[in-house]
């Protein structure tokens, strides 16, 4: 007599429902809830601790990964205003809303908190039982790239205003470039928040690397004057016009790059110095953000590296 065997029952199938509840409470992309839910036979909690694992895991592995893009952020309080820039890895994460949420509520809570990026990350973020840093991670698994929280400064005055101004905007306070001013005086505020945000505009355009001539870096005059000098040597000169030519030739480096030295970027005759003695204003200082400057930029195809990864073969370019 054949033996007879019970057909194993299989797990029931996860309720769309759960799925959806799953997917608001942790942001996850519909598969991964799936997923999720039918790793942990259907319990909720079980599968939130599930995906932020896996969240963790897919972080650590990306965080190799150069990000150069993504947005600059802004925002503002009376008498203080902070700026973020958070990085990934291609532009089209910039249009997605989640990391523009992402963006908006990190520069509130440097707003809050201050500059430092380590206390930033450690802060509890908005609508969430997680850090800043955990957020963060949770991001990188739902959006699938490499994101970084590089750097932030926040300014402030006690009479006045910052100003700001953000260029190539996707929406308020959400651009490529980010510019904060810090305008001192006992002038009518909404005058005062014209004319910072006509320098932030000069700003943004002229990139000033220093606010006045003692706020030049020591090193970087050094190395000008150096260059200048066996420039100058090259002429055949005597030295004492050396010494004049050299002069003449630091005072053009500091209009190039002291912001109250530099041309006004609106009238093209102006100081910066003199529109500011003008409005009866003084500047206590500035700060400009661009987006991706100073990070060493892979030269790879990121679409050929997609297509490597889904193990297809990329067309070839069209020639030119």
């Amino acid at each position: 007599m054949a033996e007879i065997t019970a057909a194993p029952i299989s797990a029931a199938p996860v309720s769309a429902s759960l799925v959806k509840e799953l997917r608001e409470k942790t942001g996850a992309g519909v598969l991964d809830c799936k997923r999720a839910l039918d790793e942990n036979s259907g319990d909720l909690e079980a599968a939130v601790d599930w995906l932020r694992k896996k969240g963790l895991a897919a972080a650590a592995k990306k965080s190799g990964r150069v990000a150069a893009e993504g947005l600059i952020g802004i925002a503002s309080a009376p008498q203080r205003a902070a700026m973020v820039e958070v990085n990934a890895e291609t532009d089209f994460v910039a249009r997605n809303e989640t990391f523009q949420s992402f963006v908006e509520e990190t520069a509130r809570i440097a707003l809050l908190v201050g500059e430092d990026v380590a206390a930033i990350a450690a802060a509890q973020y908005p609508g969430a039982d997680r850090s800043v840093a955990e957020q963060l991670t949770h991001l990188i698994a739902t959006i699938g790239e490499n994101i970084t929280l590089r750097r932030a400064r926040v300014l402030s005055v006690e009479q006045g205003v910052v100003a700001t101004y953000i260029h190539q905007a996707l929406r308020p306070g959400l651009g490529k470039i980010g510019v904060l001013v810090a305008v001192e005086s006992g002038s009518e505020l909404e005058g005062l928040e014209t004319l910072g945000r006509q320098v932030g505009m000069h700003v943004a355009a002229a990139r000033p690397e220093a606010l006045d001539i003692a706020a030049v870096d020591p090193a970087a005059l050094e190395r000008e004057r150096a260059i200048l000098i066996e420039q100058a040597r090259a002429s055949g000169k005597p030295e004492a016009i050396i010494e004049k030519m050299v002069d003449g030739r630091i005072r053009k480096y500091y209009e190039e790059v002291v912001l109250l030295e530099q041309v006004w970027v609106h009238d093209g005759e102006s100081r910066v110095r003199a529109v500011l003695e003008k409005s009866g204003a003084s500047l206590a200082g500035f700060a400009r953000f661009q987006l991706g400057e100073g990070i060493a930029r892979q030269s790879g195809d990121f679409a050929a590296e997609v297509a490597a990864a889904a193990g297809v073969t990329p067309p070839p370019d069209e020639p030119e």
